[in-house]
């Protein structure tokens, strides 16, 4: 792959610094505000129904998470996202527990339906549940999805029309033509909570100056993998780990991106 595409879009987060706003889970809220500002963006929650179109209106990219879900959150996805989708702002979707209750299901069903999603990122159980396969999450926490994930990805982002990106040990994004394959990232960043969520506002800083959602996204996971890998390499534990991943991400130059990004065809 041509490493200068992604270290030209990280370059261009960094030069634009591009409003992200979340309207998201209150549980990793700081950690999606601070891992945006050290990707090069500039991130604003508003979940209220009373500001979330108006605040959507004046954003690079939107990014949808629904890890601590309610009634009047939803309403504010939806208007939010029908202000995005008529200014051609890209969403991210990242539908946090999907499949561990109805509502959550359901919700994430409803957003895809009804809302223009450019990446649906999430973890195999979650990606797996709203394929239609068998697949199980505990809580938030995926257990796995039955058959082979690059195919069921592919599938998906074809019947969908989007990009859906698969985190993992290596990460899958596909829009069921175009995939890639990104290798970067480290076990740590599985040992804190929200570094899904984080890879998301990673993604929505990515998108915001992309018109090419596959190769948005593969950047992001691998700049936000390259930095974990980093972190790792100093932390002595979960939070010393969660420290150095912003660290880390912070002084992470486009330049590191085009040495270190593991991104591959299948």
């Amino acid at each position: 792959m041509k490493t200068h595409l992604y270290s030209d879009l990280f370059a261009r987060v960094r030069e634009k610094r591009p409003l992200v706003h979340h309207i998201t889970n209150y549980v990793t809220v700081n950690d999606c505000a601070n891992i945006t500002l050290c990707a090069g963006g500039s991130p604003v929650m508003a979940d209220a129904p009373e500001e979330a179109a108006a605040m959507a209106a004046i954003a690079s990219s939107l990014v949808i998470n629904i890890g601590t879900l309610h009634a009047s959150q939803i309403e504010s996805m939806i208007l939010a996202g029908r202000t995005a989708n008529e200014r051609s702002i890209p969403v991210v979707l990242d539908p946090v527990g999907a499949g561990a209750t109805r509502f959550r299901t359901e919700t994430a069903q409803r957003l895809l339906e009804e809302l223009e999603i450019t990446v649906l990122k999430g973890n195999p159980g979650e990606i797996g549940i709203i394929a239609g396969v068998e697949a199980e999450v505990r809580g938030v926490d995926s257990c796995g999805m039955s058959g082979d994930p690059l195919m069921i990805a592919r599938r998906l982002a074809k019947s969908l029309g989007i990009t859906v990106a698969v985190s993992g040990p290596t990460d899958i994004v596909t829009n069921g033509k175009q995939t890639l394959l990104v290798e970067n990232g480290h076990t740590l960043m599985g040992s804190i909570s929200g570094t899904g969520c984080m890879a998301a506002s990673v993604t929505g800083a990515f998108c915001a100056v992309s018109k090419e959602p596959v190769t948005a996204a593969a950047a992001a996971l691998a700049a936000f993998g390259i930095a974990g890998e980093r972190a790792a390499t100093v932390a002595h534990g979960p939070f010393s780990f969660r420290m150095a991943l912003f660290d880390e991400l912070a002084n992470l130059t486009p330049q590191d991106l085009a040495a270190g990004a593991r991104i591959r065809a299948p």
